[in-house]
């Protein structure tokens, strides 16, 4: 019986030798199977889940699509508020406004006066800028301050010959800024 147990203690070596390293013939490691075991099943879980049931959570750009549908949201019901709430009338107030119209310059310098020029008269040192002059009394899409804040705020209706919708990259409240700076520099009638 002795005899038994050492044969079943022996470590048997294989016949063969890589690289002068001759192997054993051991049984790997209870503990190291059950893991490998164990990681199989839960992947296989883990895979049913997400994959064939609903209960899975969204990915990051689906959570990134939600969080810009609400800004995006968020800001079509402020400019429609603010569009409701402004007039003619308001907006040539606001023109007269020396606040609202410095934070418009501000805004205009940095954004339209590329196309339009400083001094809105669609020069540069003499060369002429693809905008319209925003200095005189004629208008191509409607020269009264609401007609004025659509185009600024919509576009021309073809963006190929005319100016760009600021509505993506303006809110409603700087629009109405740009615009009263701009209807604060029209000549007076």
């Amino acid at each position: 019986m002795s005899q038994n147990k050492n044969a079943e203690n022996e470590v048997t070596i294989r016949e063969h030798v890589y690289d002068g390293i001759q192997e054993y013939d051991q049984k790997l490691p209870n503990w190291w199977l059950f893991t490998l075991y164990i990681t199989m099943v839960w992947f296989v879980i883990a895979w049913f889940i997400y994959y064939q049931t609903p209960i899975r959570t969204l990915t990051d750009h689906e959570r990134v699509d939600q969080h810009i549908a609400v800004i995006e949201g968020k800001k079509k019901a402020e400019l429609e508020k603010m569009l409701a709430s402004l007039s003619n009338e308001s907006l040539k107030e606001m023109s007269a406004d020396a606040t609202h119209t410095a934070a418009g310059k501000a805004i205009f310098e940095t954004k339209c006066a590329a196309c339009h020029g400083i001094n809105l008269d669609s020069k540069l040192n003499g060369v002429t800028l693809p905008g319209l002059p925003l200095n005189d009394t004629e208008w191509k899409y409607g020269g009264k301050p609401l007609e004025i804040m659509k185009t600024v705020t919509e576009g021309s209706p073809d963006v190929t010959k005319g100016m760009i919708a600021w509505k993506t990259q303006l809110s409603p409240s700087e629009i109405a800024q740009v615009v009263s700076y701009v209807l604060s520099k029209q000549p007076q009638s």
